[in-house]
């Protein structure tokens, strides 16, 4: 009896999946001005640095920060399920449109305790900074992190960033139709809450719950005005809805 056939298909990831890993290697690659080498450095390669993810109406939604890598990390985020932000379902992936990033290249090459002890300081400082705009752009003034930074210990200035949206045209179609939103939403306030009703959290989580709560009826509401509101609340045959 012959083999059956395997699709051609089978070690191909879904277009989404491809989508994003192709242009967030455009995005880790392009290249950004070195103040201290005067040269260029592709985004992803600067070891130090925060980032702030965007959804698809320019909100804020989370930010971070690394000294392993700017590329390590933010793949890691989207790409590979392994950040506890996205096994917790505190971030979505899917709700990713656009990344900034604020690398610092000063801090590109150090190596002794004492050097790294100071650049951690100021990266922690750049990060409460940086999530500080973050929540006055947010007309929810809240974003998905489950805690905050530390308050800093050194004064300094948010640096220049470079900002792009990781998404092609034909993903944004799919993934920006406001019923598609609201699903996948819906999903992921329920992984959560099933998460914090599994665990013993603390109240980070639970505020987590409550922006996602807030973003989710803000997108219903805005779709239900969209459709006309309560003057499109009728039945099949064109009569008001009654109460059973």
């Amino acid at each position: 009896m012959a083999a059956e056939k395997k699709p051609d298909n089978i070690n191909i990831p879904p277009f989404e999946t491809e989508d994003l890993r192709r242009n967030l290697v455009t995005f880790l690659d392009s290249e950004f001005d070195d103040a201290i080498t005067g040269g260029k450095r592709r985004i992803g390669n600067f070891r130090w640095g925060v980032y702030i993810f965007y959804d698809y109406d320019g909100e804020p939604i989370y930010v971070g920060q690394t000294n392993e890598m700017l590329r390590t990390r933010i793949r890691r985020h989207l790409t590979n399920q392994r950040t506890d932000a996205v096994a917790m379902s505190v971030l979505d992936p899917f709700e990713v449109y656009e990344i900034e990033v604020f690398p610092l290249p000063q801090f590109q090459d150090i190596n002794s305790t004492t050097d790294r002890a100071a650049a951690r300081a100021h990266l922690n400082a750049l990060e409460y900074a940086v999530f500080g705009k973050a929540i006055a752009g947010s007309q929810f003034k809240a974003i998905l992190n489950e805690k905050d930074p530390p308050v800093p210990t050194v004064s300094i200035e948010i640096p220049p960033s470079f900002k792009l949206r990781v998404v092609s045209d034909e993903v944004a179609n799919i993934r920006s139709h406001p019923d598609f939103r609201i699903a996948r939403r819906s999903l992921i306030i329920s992984r959560l809450a099933q998460v914090i009703s599994e665990r013993k959290v603390q109240g980070g989580l639970r505020r987590v719950l409550l922006t996602q709560a807030k973003r989710l009826q803000w997108l219903a509401e805005r779709r239900y005005l969209a459709l006309g509101g309560a003057a499109s609340v009728e039945t099949e045959n064109g009569d008001e809805g009654e109460n059973d």
